[in-house]
């Protein structure tokens, strides 16, 4: 009898399927669970999302927080120079599964006479605080230790005045990047309300609207050179916001310095995972799993096999 050669084709496949989300937001040590996304809502900072597929094409809708994102009911309380993590997980609620491309985060003023929960996403003008893409003296990019338990970070910009504020945390997974249109979004936004009392605001110039922020043909989105380790990689979008500062600073990931841009940005690692993308042990999988929806690889191989593609 021979070995069953389908399963690790079948394990890539199921994984990069699943894609991802935030699962948790971290302020100070402070964690704030998401949701799943179409899953039961329960009362959280970070806007529910539909699916956790990627979303394609810079001037696509979902750009602005996620595919018909829907907001929270709670608003997280933060302050000036405060650490905000990103817990990103895969659609399968193992690690995220990509490692190519940059890690973004913008924030937002939602305005004085109300909470971010009650703000209308499409009129946001956002401004970057944070950008990360390859390490330093390195091909791998800072999105990789993601794959591998590692959380995303930024930093709430330390003169930042005090208000209500949407934060977006965004990844570009770029693996299909060099195809123009391949590159795939992954944003996601949560509610905050900065306390202190500083009085810094970011200059008109600073401030876009996304999408509109991309086009599909920018250099960072459209990268026919992504895996060439010697080709200087264009972060897309606007500078980082003169608030912030607009001088280019190192960031670590695990202790390493990273190629980034003001924002203290930064991924941590927890425990390490297994193949593909980290999965979670198997019982624990099990459970969650069976809550949610058929197997994308049962599908697969029930197909496989019709086709005759299993070989004994």
């Amino acid at each position: 009898m021979k070995v069953i050669s389908v399963f690790l084709p079948l394990l890539t496949v199921a994984c990069v399927s699943a894609h991802g989300f935030v699962g948790t937001m971290t302020i100070n040590g402070k964690p704030f669970s998401g949701n799943i996304p179409n899953g039961k809502k329960a009362p959280s900072v970070i806007r529910q999302i539909s699916t956790s597929f990627p979303n394609k094409g810079a001037n696509n809708p979902a750009l602005t927080c996620g595919p018909n994102s829907s907001a929270g009911s709670l608003v997280a309380d933060a302050n000036p120079s405060d650490n905000v993590t990103f817990d990103w997980k895969g659609g399968d609620l193992g690690n995220w599964p990509h490692n190519t491309g940059p890690m973004l985060t913008y924030m937002a003023s939602c305005g004085a006479n109300a909470t971010c929960d009650k703000f209308n996403i499409t009129n946001a003008k956002w401004f970057k605080i944070q950008q990360i893409g390859r390490k330093a003296n390195s091909a791998i990019w800072a999105q990789q230790d993601l794959m591998t338990g590692g959380k995303a970070s930024a930093q709430i910009p330390p003169t930042l005045a005090a208000g209500n504020y949407l934060i977006r945390h965004e990844i570009i997974a770029l693996h299909l990047a060099t195809s123009l249109g391949g590159a795939e979004f992954y944003p996601s936004c949560a509610q905050l309300r900065v306390g202190g009392n500083q009085t810094g605001v970011p200059k008109a110039s600073d401030l876009v609207s996304i999408p509109g922020a991309y086009k599909d043909a920018d250099p960072g989105i459209f990268d026919p050179n992504v895996f060439n380790p010697s080709a200087k990689y264009v972060f897309p979008g606007p500078a980082i916001a003169t608030l912030v500062n607009g001088t280019a600073v190192n960031g670590t990931v695990n202790g390493t310095a990273v190629n980034s841009t003001a924002g203290n940005g930064t991924a941590t690692t927890s425990t390490m995972a297994g193949p593909c993308s980290g999965m979670m042990p198997a019982a624990t999988q099990a459970t969650h799993l069976n809550a949610r929806r058929p197997h994308q690889a049962s599908r697969i191989m029930r197909r496989m096999t019709f086709q005759g593609n299993v070989h004994y």
